[in-house]
């Protein structure tokens, strides 16, 4: 099958029937496989340039100078996350070895005040630990409120496709919980260990993802029945993933789609960027068509459920 791409600059800009196509097409890409090749997002590319200089310069470091900004403690969202200490596969309750890679992680850039669960600050507001590299953090907000900016977007066309109101999310994605991670996977020198894999076989956990491989880099992978089927990397485009809670959102009208980085043998070194946008810690995500297919759940407390228990 060619992999679903879709054009978000031109959608916005359709009007009539033809917009309504493109509405029931990403509708129906949402319903059978939750991932896509996002053309026409608009971003600058001297962002994403900037962006990559600056992680490609940071995962070149000794990692002596990495571990200054170490997380400090177990299950420390934020900071350096060294080789050998997270297994995304352990999310679904499969005992893996830990994944082949390392990343650094980094939080949303403002802080709201008053939040009622002590947790929010304790968890998604910790601050996030900058490396000591001139224009690295620069860099990094920049992609960042790039990748806030393009999310509300493509969640406007996702209610859209849902037949809702273009600002039917709105009111839940003013202050997202959102996060930004780095990646870096070292090259494969012959075959992993029985289970292990680049990143784990896992379903993301917020609204959706936005993420940024290198262009033709291979490994990427989502599973489609009971086969593995590669995820294409095509220069200048994002690839964007439904994640459990919009699963929980939809009622399962959407799915979240079980994915992996493959540790294909002898493979060189690889990075990636992705953007996992979460809805604003209070918000209380029930199925839209009203049924009791799931329990209501708040965003943020669901999504350190489950960021612990990779951590784990």
């Amino acid at each position: 099958m060619d992999f679903p791409a879709f054009d978000l600059g031109a959608f916005e800009q359709l009007e009539g029937d033809a917009r309504a196509r493109q509405r029931e097409e990403l509708d129906l890409i949402c319903r059978e496989i939750g991932f896509l090749v996002l053309e026409g997002h608009g971003i600058d590319a001297d962002v994403i340039t900037a962006q990559w200089a600056a992680v490609g310069a940071f995962f070149a470091m000794s990692p002596e100078e990495k571990a200054q900004i170490a997380a400090p403690a177990p299950g420390y969202p934020y900071g350096w996350l060294g080789p050998d200490r997270e297994a995304l596969a352990k999310s679904r309750g499969e005992d893996t070895p830990p994944d082949l890679k390392e990343s650094f992680n980094g939080g949303p850039l403002t802080i709201p005040e008053g939040l009622p669960d002590p947790d929010a600050y304790a968890f998604c507001y910790q601050p996030t630990l900058w490396p000591d590299m001139p224009g690295f953090r620069e860099a990094w907000e920049s992609y960042y409120r790039a990748m806030e900016a393009l999310a509300a977007r493509v969640m406007a066309a996702f209610a859209e496709a849902l037949g809702l109101e273009r600002t039917f999310f709105d009111g839940d994605i003013g202050q997202p919980v959102s996060a930004l991670r780095a990646l870096y996977y070292p090259e494969t020198r012959g075959a992993a260990l029985a289970g292990q894999q680049r990143a784990g076989a896992h379903t993301d956990y917020g609204s959706l993802t936005i993420l940024l491989p290198q262009a033709g880099s291979r490994g990427l992978q989502i599973k489609m029945s009971d086969t593995w089927m590669d995820v294409p990397t095509p220069e200048g485009a994002f690839v964007i993933n439904i994640g459990d809670l919009m699963a929980r959102w939809t009622a399962n009208r959407w799915v979240s789609t079980l994915h992996r980085v493959v540790a294909v043998p002898d493979q060189p070194a690889r990075q990636s960027l992705a953007f996992f946008h979460q809805p604003d810690w209070e918000a209380v995500i029930s199925p839209l068509d009203g049924s009791d297919t799931y329990p209501p759940v708040k965003s943020g407390p669901y999504l350190m459920e489950k960021f612990r228990a990779a951590a784990g």
